[in-house]
C-alpha cells in the first residue's frame, strides 16, 4: 500500500488492525467506515463488514465466533503508514438486510471511554487545572501530557460527573482542549495545540466548501463579576478583542466589524462564580475567545489525508480574498464506502475575514 506522505498517492482502502495485527480479510470486506473527532475528545469509529462467506470448508457467518471481533480488543485504522484511529471495541451490531448478505458493525472508542464510564463525587484542594487533569489521567493508568495555564483554586468539586465530563469542563474554563493518543491523555491550550498545517485548494484537494461569516454571536467585550474572598472586595474583569489579536494574521475580526457596523455589544456572564482575579480573567477570556472564533465557520469535504485532524490548521485557497486563509479544524469525520470511496468531512473556524 502506498504511503501518501511520500508518494502523493492516497490508499484506496484503509488498513484494519485488530489487537495490533493487520487483518487483510477484514479490510477487504469493509463496506462502510466513519471515524469521528472533535475538540472535546473521545474519538470514535464505526466500521461495517460483510459477515457471510467461506469458513471451515462451508459457507457461514464469518465473525460470530468472536475470535476476530471481540469486546475489548484493540481496533485501529491506518491510512498508508499513518494511524487515523486507535481504540477498543465497545459494541458489535448484526444486520440482516433484505437482498444482501449479513453484515456486522464494529463500534469502537478511544481510551477516553475509561473516563466516560467512571462517575464520581469528590473535591480537590489548592490545585490548578493541570494538577486535576494529570491526576485523572493517573487514576486511569494513562500517561498525562498536560501543558495548560490557569489559576490555583482553593477548592474544585466534581459532583456526580464522569471523569470525562469533569476534565472537559475544566478544559473549557481555561480555553484548553483534551484528546487521546494511544494511552497518553493530552491537554493543551487552544493556541498551543499544533497538529500541523494542511493546504487545500478548492477544485483539487478541497472538493467542496460552505462558509458563513455571522455577527450574531459576536461580542465587543465580555464582563465577569465575582467576590474575592481573601480581600473581601468585588471582582470585575473585561475581556476585549486584544485576547484574539495573535490569531488574526492580518484578517479583520468579527468583533471589530461588529463595533463598526452596530456599535458596542457587551456580554455579562452571570453563571460564573470567580473567587479571585485570576479566575475572573480566565473565565472572561475563554468565553470571549470561544465566541470570536465562531465568527467564520466552514464545512468542507476533502480528500482524506492523515494530516487533516482536529487541531490542525487548514490553509484553504481558491475561495476568494474574503475567505482564503488558515482555519482551525474543530471537527473531522473520515468516511469510506463502496460508492464514494474515501473522503473527509470537516468543520473549521476562523476569527476574521480577509481583505477584499
Amino acid at each position: 500500500m502506498a504511503d501518501n506522505a511520500t508518494t502523493g498517492v492516497i490508499a484506496a482502502r484503509p488498513t484494519i488492525l485488530v489487537d495490533g495485527q493487520e487483518n487483510a480479510p477484514l479490510a477487504g470486506g469493509l463496506l462502510e467506515l466513519i471515524i469521528v473527532e472533535n475538540t472535546s475528545g473521545l474519538y470514535r469509529c464505526e466500521a461495517k463488514f460483510g459477515n457471510w462467506g467461506a469458513i471451515n470448508n462451508t459457507t457461514d457467518f464469518l465473525y460470530f465466533d468472536r475470535r476476530t471481533l471481540e469486546f475489548g480488543k484493540g481496533f485501529a485504522v491506518k491510512l498508508g503508514t499513518d494511524s487515523i484511529f486507535e481504540g477498543k471495541i465497545m459494541g458489535l451490531e448484526a444486520s440482516f438486510p433484505t437482498g444482501r448478505s449479513p453484515e456486522i458493525r464494529v463500534l469502537a472508542e478511544d481510551r477516553f471511554q475509561d473516563l466516560r464510564m467512571t462517575r464520581r463525587t469528590r473535591t480537590f484542594s489548592d490545585v490548578t487545572d493541570a494538577d486535576v487533569i494529570s491526576q485523572v489521567a493517573n487514576d486511569h493508568g494513562l500517561s498525562p501530557s498536560v501543558s495548560v495555564n490557569g489559576p490555583t483554586y482553593k477548592v474544585l468539586a466534581q459532583v456526580n460527573q464522569s471523569d470525562l465530563a469533569f476534565i472537559r469542563e475544566r478544559a473549557r474554563t481555561i480555553d484548553a482542549e483534551v484528546w487521546m493518543s494511544g494511552s497518553t491523555l493530552n491537554a493543551k491550550s487552544h493556541s498551543s495545540r499544533d497538529a500541523g498545517t494542511l493546504q487545500m485548494t478548492y477544485g483539487n484537494q478541497l472538493r467542496g466548501f460552505t462558509v458563513l461569516a455571522d455577527l450574531a454571536m459576536q461580542r465587543t467585550s465580555v464582563f465577569v463579576n465575582g467576590w474575592d474572598v481573601s480581600s473581601k472586595s468585588g471582582l470585575q474583569y473585561e475581556a476585549t478583542d486584544s485576547v484574539i489579536s495573535s490569531e488574526l494574521s492580518g484578517d479583520t475580526s468579527g468583533v471589530s466589524i461588529l463595533q463598526s457596523a452596530f456599535g458596542a455589544r457587551k456580554e455579562a456572564l452571570v453563571h460564573t462564580v470567580p473567587l479571585n482575579s485570576d479566575e475572573a480573567q480566565y473565565e472572561a477570556e475563554a468565553f470571549f475567545k470561544m465566541s470570536a472564533r465562531r465568527f467564520v465557520v466552514g464545512h468542507g469535504v476533502a480528500e482524506t489525508n492523515a494530516t487533516l485532524r482536529v487541531g490542525c490548521k487548514a490553509d484553504l485557497q481558491g475561495l476568494g480574498p474574503l475567505f482564503n486563509g488558515k482555519y482551525y479544524v474543530s471537527d473531522v469525520k473520515h468516511r469510506f464506502d463502496g460508492v464514494k470511496g474515501l473522503r473527509s468531512e470537516f468543520r473549521a473556524e476562523r476569527v476574521g475575514v480577509g481583505s477584499s
